[in-house]
């Protein structure tokens, strides 16, 4: 990652939400870097296809205008704006000067930053994987939210990128017996690449210890429901921006004593916040993309400048993580 690079741009092009399922490149002034800054040039970044399609789509209800905001945002709910959580670039200053860095930011071919905002990716993970870096935060502060124990039956509703990476994380624990389950058949060779076994909700083993939902569907809330044991805990991981989502609470979900917990990363898990900080999870989750597997979850990758008609295309099917590249 380290050689004699250019002199340091004065622009940089930036991809901007300008209305419900409408976007575009923009040109952009960079100011140069003053103490405690860093210019950044950006090599990729990742789309996610749960929040950043409902931020497309105009799904953010103005309750959560405030709450939904990301680190390094620009422009207001619901348009225009840019927004963007999963960046790696080339720091070309500061103590990272050369290296490969992870930052919070949108997509946008260079961008100056505080450097604290930086995060070096670690030895042995390539840039082009750390842009899963935003996601395995998501999922390693789900595992924590859960307490997922050694020996606990899990199952993941919902093999998404999110749901996938909660796979990995539980299946590494010891004497787990973790069960993907997904509506595509396809996601049983991901599933096995990742250590767990895969299901249709049709199939799924029932009675589990911990159950994380996933999907970003109410019928994916009613299968983890129905999947979790008697006292399980079943964590609810999907956003569903603007829509309600009916759940069958009524029946046996009282007299089976379940619970139905919450899990967002935007805060760290109650279980971990002694020990972690913002910054020291997200080192945490970029060390754990050290797994050559984890490239089955890139599924496809888009040049920067074809980014607007991309998304309109992602926002309207499935899939895993769409890398953008630089």
């Amino acid at each position: 990652m380290r050689g004699t690079m250019a002199s340091d741009p004065t622009t940089a092009r930036a991809f901007w939400i300008t209305g419900a399922g409408q976007s575009e490149v923009r040109d952009e002034a960079l100011a140069s870097p003053r103490a405690g800054e860093v210019l950044v040039e950006t090599l990729f970044s990742g789309v996610s296809r749960g929040t950043e399609t409902l931020v497309f789509q105009g799904r953010v209800p103005p309750s959560e205008y405030r709450r939904m905001r990301c680190p390094h945002q620009a422009g207001d709910f619901p348009a225009p704006v840019k927004y963007g959580y999963s960046n790696v670039g080339r720091a070309r200053g500061g103590a990272h000067a050369g290296r490969a860095v992870f930052c919070l930011f949108p997509h946008q071919t260079a961008y100056v930053v505080l450097e604290r905002a930086l995060v070096p990716v670690p030895d042995g993970v390539p840039p082009g994987r750390a842009v899963l870096g935003a996601n395995m935060e998501t999922a390693l502060n789900a595992l924590w939210d859960a307490r997922v124990r050694a020996g606990d039956r899990v199952s993941v509703v919902g093999a998404g990128v999110v749901g996938c990476l909660v796979a990995f994380l539980a299946a590494r624990v010891p004497g787990t017996h973790v069960e993907l389950v997904d509506v595509l058949p396809a996601r049983a060779a991901v599933a096995a690449a990742l250590g767990a076994s895969f299901a249709t909700p049709g199939t799924a083993n029932a009675g589990r210890d911990v159950v994380f939902h996933a999907s970003g569907r109410a019928e994916g809330v009613r299968t983890a429901l129905s999947l979790a044991a008697d006292d399980a805990a079943i964590v609810e991981l999907s956003w569903y921006g603007d829509a309600e989502v009916p759940l069958p609470l009524g029946a046996d979900f009282h007299v089976r004593r379940l619970t139905l917990r919450s899990s967002q990363v935007g805060t760290v898990s109650p279980e971990a916040r002694p020990r972690f900080t913002h910054r020291s999870r997200l080192e945490l989750a970029l060390s754990l993309l050290r797994d050559d597997r984890l490239d089955c979850l890139i599924d496809g990758e888009t040049p920067f400048d074809a980014l607007p008609a991309a998304l309109a295309e992602l926002a309207l099917q499935g899939g895993l993580c769409r890398r953008v590249r630089y």
